[in-house]
């Protein structure tokens, strides 16, 4: 497979490693290293997170400009979800990904699109070229990013006038499952208060990240219906619920069954969402 450096072309479709990593490197243990966290949940990601409803995209376009012919940067891409949305849309799409294994699950899944590129960055250090994008978007990522750093990183590769686009799909908790689910999550979760992204809205990151220009808020409906299976399987694509390795899984199974044999409706339970949107541009010199 051929390898390109980014700041050196954005020509046709290719996956990308842009930098080689120092092997010899100490590695944090998975719980405190928001790059390697994901590694071992990549196919229950792929298979069970939420999409992004289609609303989303048509004010992203009809409210805020997003255009075919725009270049984006689609930092924290993870497996590609909504690298997808944007490639639909007739984007260009350099997905910044610094996990392996969710950069080749999105490489696999869109490799073959025109206009996407895998990138080996991160929101500090993207690897892109000065002003070579004309939109950024984080979706369900901007909660693991170092603000200060990441905001110098993005005025560095947006175009003059370019935008930002921090998405989330929060779930609710006004159904009682969902209530329940999130006193289950509380119970058996290993870091869940640290990274939990609604907790963005509320500490001032946003507020820090955009500046005294501020942000547009927007907030659309979403949703998934699961079977236990299913249901297993979100839960394990998050990053601070006890994976199949991990002494405590099987109690966590083993109440998430009884959790879904109380509360499912017709054989299935329902994750209900709002999806934030929050979209600003950098002021100068901030």
């Amino acid at each position: 497979m051929r390898r390109i450096n980014p700041r050196q072309s954005h020509g046709a479709s290719t996956s990308i490693s842009a930098r080689k990593r120092n092997i010899a490197e100490p590695v944090e243990p998975v719980s405190h290293n928001p790059v390697g966290r994901f590694s071992n949940r990549v196919a229950d990601y792929v298979r069970f997170r939420p999409g992004y409803p289609d609303a989303l995209l048509r004010c992203l376009s009809d409210e805020f400009g997003l255009a075919p012919r725009h270049v984006v940067a689609d930092v924290g891409a993870g497996t590609g979800i909504f690298s997808a949305l944007l490639l639909r849309h007739g984007c260009r799409v350099f997905a910044v990904e610094p996990n392996v294994s969710m950069r080749r699950a999105a490489e696999d899944a869109l490799g073959g699109r025109p206009g996407f590129v895998g990138v080996d960055g991160t929101a500090e250090a993207t690897t892109l070229r000065d002003a070579s994008v004309d939109w950024i978007v984080a979706a369900q990522a901007f909660h693991w990013f170092d603000v200060d750093r990441a905001r110098t990183e993005c005025r560095r590769i947006l175009r003059p006038g370019g935008r930002i686009a921090v998405i989330f799909n929060v779930r609710r908790e006004d159904t009682p499952f969902l209530r329940d689910y999130e006193r289950f999550v509380h119970a058996h979760a290993v870091d869940y208060a640290d990274v939990k992204e609604q907790r963005v809205e509320a500490d001032g990151r946003l507020e820090r990240f955009f500046g005294p220009g501020g942000f547009a808020t927007r907030t659309f409906d979403n949703a998934q219906r699961f079977d236990f299976d299913g249901l297993a399987g979100r839960t394990r694509s998050a990053s601070y619920m006890p994976g199949p390795e991990h002494p405590r899984h099987a109690a966590m199974i083993e109440a998430l069954r009884r959790l879904f044999d109380a509360r499912a409706v017709d054989g299935a339970v329902e994750f209900l969402y709002h999806t934030r949107l929050f979209v600003g541009v950098l002021p100068a010199g901030l």
